[in-house]
């Protein structure tokens, strides 16, 4: 449990010494990239015809080949998708506070990883152009474990590589498929609502935090009242969401 200064416990906190996170929709904007991969490599592949990327985006947070599955769609698309996700990288951005905020963890002496549904050299270079690859202790792709998520092994791995136990452990999500992973790995499962994602569907999931922005991870961690954090109101008990009485940061 955190600490307010003078030693007492900060109010609606969940501390956790490791955090790990996804990557597309919760540290990187990357959904216009997505959808112009996603297009390019169904016309190449599939042909003419209106690109089902919505459908495609609801199932951000597994790996692209088990998307393409479970939409029955051919596994060829993989090729030119990634090229092309490669070739825009450039266009994908991190979300407003990120930065500062896994400054912040990592200057506290969080253990921090990415668990993404990206492969792992894709991943890593990404976060490598953005600047911010050596503020992670691990990056760990869906194309270096077993199984991908909804399955607990990418989440378990990070775990094994930062020598953490489970209950000292958060993974934040944006996707049903990460709130999933992160219950089944016996970790602390934080929905983060500040992309493009389907609040509903994810809060149906029942995640155990609900955050609206970046800096809203550090009160829930209990560091927003320490001096110099990023403004963050803190978490108080949820009330409308599915799950009501789990924790749910609000602006």
């Amino acid at each position: 449990m955190g600490t307010e200064p003078g030693g007492r416990p900060l109010a609606g906190c969940a501390y956790r010494q490791t955090v790990i996170f996804d990557l597309d929709g919760v540290l990187v904007d990357s959904f216009g990239v997505m959808r112009q991969a996603f297009t390019i490599a169904y016309a190449e592949v599939v042909g003419p015809g209106e690109p089902p990327f919505e459908e495609y985006n609801r199932h951000l947070g597994r790996y692209f080949p088990d998307i393409m599955r479970i939409m029955n769609l051919p596994l060829a698309m993989e090729e030119p998708f990634v090229r092309e996700s490669y070739r825009l990288a450039h266009e994908v951005v991190l979300f407003d506070g990120v930065e500062e905020m896994l400054r912040r963890l990592r200057a506290r002496g969080h253990g921090l990883a990415v668990a993404t549904g990206k492969s792992g050299p894709r991943a890593r270079h990404l976060l490598g152009e953005l600047g911010v690859l050596p503020l992670f202790d691990h990056v760990i792709g869906s194309d270096e474990i077993p199984r991908p998520k909804p399955a607990p092994d990418i989440v378990l791995r990070a775990l094994d590589l930062l020598a953490a136990a489970p209950g000292d452990a958060m993974m934040l999500g944006d996707a049903v498929a990460d709130i999933d992973s992160a219950r089944a790995a016996g970790v602390m499962a934080v929905a983060a609502l500040w992309g493009e994602t389907d609040g509903v569907e994810l809060l149906a999931a029942g995640p155990d935090a609900v955050l609206h922005r970046p800096a809203e991870l550090l009160a829930l961690l209990g560091h927003g009242g320490a001096s110099g954090d990023l403004p963050a109101g803190p978490p108080t008990m949820a009330t409308a969401a599915p799950g009501a009485g789990r924790l749910l940061a609000r602006d």
